[in-house]
């Protein structure tokens, strides 16, 4: 967007993109869950209230198109998947005009191929468009143009779109709602994971497709969207949105699901993503040197200096850290579970990487991924 769009320096969000799939707002083909939608367009309104920006991306126009032909499974003919789009998206910014103007809040159509983000000119064009909108306090409304695009120009899902999208925007963060409550560790207990630092093949592996008959893509899609906006500099979330309030949980760092860091970054901005997101879930509590190291030098905690630790937490979680006296200086993603805790406590790094031969480093938290909070 123009110079005048800031990327949030100070741990807060200005701008973000919400993309919400087929199956959290219809209840079927044809079938919208006009009360979800409701209370989206509520939620929405709260964000504005805080004067954060809203892009919000809607899937749905090809199911609602179903239901108005009648259909119960998606076409696998371009040109019926077309008119379904067509016949769909008219009554899908309906829906969105009935959620949204009751707040006061006015909706803008967008439609979008690939083509519209391959030539410097037309992202440009899309990109002035949306400033100009967000400027006057419009919520714009985004989608594919399934009516008219073909198999070179479409994304095939509105997660790549809106990772794209968040990505022109230069948005701090991409939420990508859907049915599924984020990335399950199905490696480990089965768990959602609430914090990925970096997408491995061991992350990649983890995600499954979709079953829906109205929507496509899947947890596979939504890491794709994650790749993207990771590059770019933007963080993103992915969880459910069955209860719209999730939004304002988000940005308190408190909601359910999982959140992909940002890559690539100078290590000041990426520790102002730990220090923001997402809600610590445990506490490690250090001797007076350690707390000197980490506060004062900007070392690595180191396993000698841990003193106890509270809270049940998982390898790639973000705890606090906290000094014998009780005030917390900082947190960051712990490279130990905390039932490994207490074989490492008190131990040197060669030590502990003896009997961790799966871990890269032996340092509790290492710097790269610590922010001092005092």
């Amino acid at each position: 967007m123009s110079s005048s769009t800031k990327k949030a320096t100070d741990g807060k969000i200005s701008c973000v993109v919400v993309k919400l799939g087929t199956r959290l707002l219809t209840t079927g083909p044809g079938q919208i869950d006009s009360t979800r939608l409701s209370k989206m367009g509520t939620a929405v309104r709260k964000l504005r209230d805080q004067s954060v920006e809203v892009v919000l991306v809607s899937s749905g126009a090809v199911g609602l198109g179903m239901g108005e032909l009648g259909l119960t499974e998606r076409p696998s003919d371009a040109a019926a998947l077309r008119a379904c789009a067509a016949i769909g998206q008219s009554l899908l910014m309906n829906l969105w005009r009935d959620a949204l103007e009751p707040h006061g809040l006015v909706p803008a159509q967008i439609l979008l191929t690939r083509e519209d983000f391959r030539s410097r000119i037309s992202s440009r064009n899309v990109e002035d468009t949306l400033r100009n909108l967000l400027n006057l306090g419009v919520i714009p409304i985004v989608n594919e143009n399934d009516s008219v695009s073909d198999e070179e120009i479409r994304f095939g899902d509105n997660d790549v779109l809106s990772a794209l999208l968040a990505s022109l925007c230069k948005a701090d963060l991409l939420i990508l709602l859907s049915t599924a409550e984020g990335l399950i560790d199905r490696e480990g207990g089965g768990e959602v994971l609430s914090f990925v630092e970096e997408i491995t093949p061991e992350i990649e592996a983890m995600a499954g497709g979709s079953e829906s008959q109205t929507s496509v893509g899947g947890m596979i899609t939504k890491l794709e969207a994650a790749k993207i906006t990771a590059k770019s500099g933007c963080a993103c979330f992915v969880g459910s949105g069955d209860d719209p309030s999730i939004l304002d949980r988000v940005l308190e760092g408190e909601a359910k699901g999982t959140f992909f860091a940002p890559a690539g970054l100078p290590l000041k901005s990426r520790k102002r993503w730990l220090a923001f997101f997402p809600k610590t879930r445990g506490v490690l509590v250090v001797d007076e040197g350690a707390c000197r190291a980490v506060v004062q030098e900007g070392k690595s905690l180191l396993a000698k200096g841990l003193s106890s630790f509270r809270g049940e937490f998982s390898k790639g979680d973000v705890v606090a850290i906290e000094t014998e006296e009780g005030e917390i200086v900082g947190q960051g993603v712990s490279t130990f579970s905390s039932e490994e805790l207490p074989l490492v406590q008190g131990r040197d790094g060669d030590d502990i990487l003896s009997d961790f031969p799966d871990r890269k480093r032996p340092e509790l938290i290492h710097r790269d991924h610590l922010a001092v909070l005092v």
